[in-house]
């Protein structure tokens, strides 16, 4: 039940039925004794400005998560930028202040390598191929480079915006060895979907799965269905796979310490 009482928080994204969000954030606030609710909020592209307002109006809003396709776009729109928010252009995770003002940063990548930990696979030393080059794709790509990544392959369907991508990850970190890739993610150790392809049933895949070396794990940032046609494929081809509510899982506790919701109320800025 939601009482009066209750504090807001929400997802917002184009589309939204496929989000764990909410299922996440109210299991927990449930779990602590925390009198909030999180909500799903359909906010169409054009829409975005206006509804950015709009949520600053509504005053028991204490935050919201940010998906597909708004990440970068409400970089631009929060009033400050922090952490990653900062250096990757985007933003998933966005706090109201004590004085109403909007703080915004991103928390994918440091969920993505969190979950990745969980499951016994680290980073360090090892070759990644990443397709899309969007906000999570960004997140991704930066968090695994801070966490010793030795070679990235990055590809995109607009050459330009991967190449740009690619350049910032190299300014960071210009150990990492970078180049802009095909469809064929063979010869690395992890190959990630970081698109928003495999959301609906008749999307193609983002990279040719079948040429993936059956070594590598194959892993996905969407959430819905659990496991993608493109897992499915690769678990077909003997890959080990990595589905995407590993990384929401993985930056749960992250996003509580950011809204300051933490057990023994970890201070917001506790997160990276």
């Amino acid at each position: 039940m939601v009482a009066g009482t209750a504090r807001l928080y929400a997802i917002i994204g184009d589309p939204v039925g496929h989000v764990r969000t909410p299922l996440v954030f109210n299991a927990y606030f449930a779990e602590h004794g925390i009198d909030a609710v999180c909500v799903p909020i359909h906010i169409r592209p054009d829409e975005l400005e206006p509804a950015m307002a709009g949520l600053k109006a509504i005053a028991n809003l204490d935050g919201f998560i940010v998906t597909a396709p708004h990440k970068a776009r409400v970089a631009g729109i929060v009033d400050r930028l922090v952490g990653d928010g900062d250096k990757v252009g985007a933003v998933n995770t966005v706090r109201r202040e004590a004085d109403g003002t909007f703080t915004g940063t991103m928390l994918d990548g440091h969920g993505f390598v969190a979950g990745l930990a969980k499951a016994g696979w680290g980073p360090q030393g090892r070759s990644v191929y990443i397709a899309g080059a969007g906000g999570a794709a960004s997140a991704i790509a930066f968090a695994l480079a801070g966490a010793g990544m030795a070679r990235l392959t990055l590809f995109d369907r607009t050459p330009a915006i991967g190449q740009a991508l690619l350049k910032r990850v190299k300014a960071a970190y210009p150990h990492i060895e970078t180049q802009f890739g095909t469809r064929d993610p063979s010869g690395h150790d992890l190959a990630v979907n970081a698109t928003p392809l495999g959301l609906e049933p008749s999307d193609p895949f983002s990279f040719d799965v079948e040429k993936a070396d059956r070594e590598t794990l194959v892993a996905e940032v969407l959430m819905k269905p659990e496991t993608t046609a493109l897992l499915h494929a690769a678990a077909a081809r003997g890959c080990a796979i990595h589905q995407g509510r590993h990384m929401l899982d993985g930056q749960r506790d992250l996003m509580m310490a950011y809204f300051g919701l933490a057990p023994q109320g970890t201070p917001k800025e506790a997160t990276p």
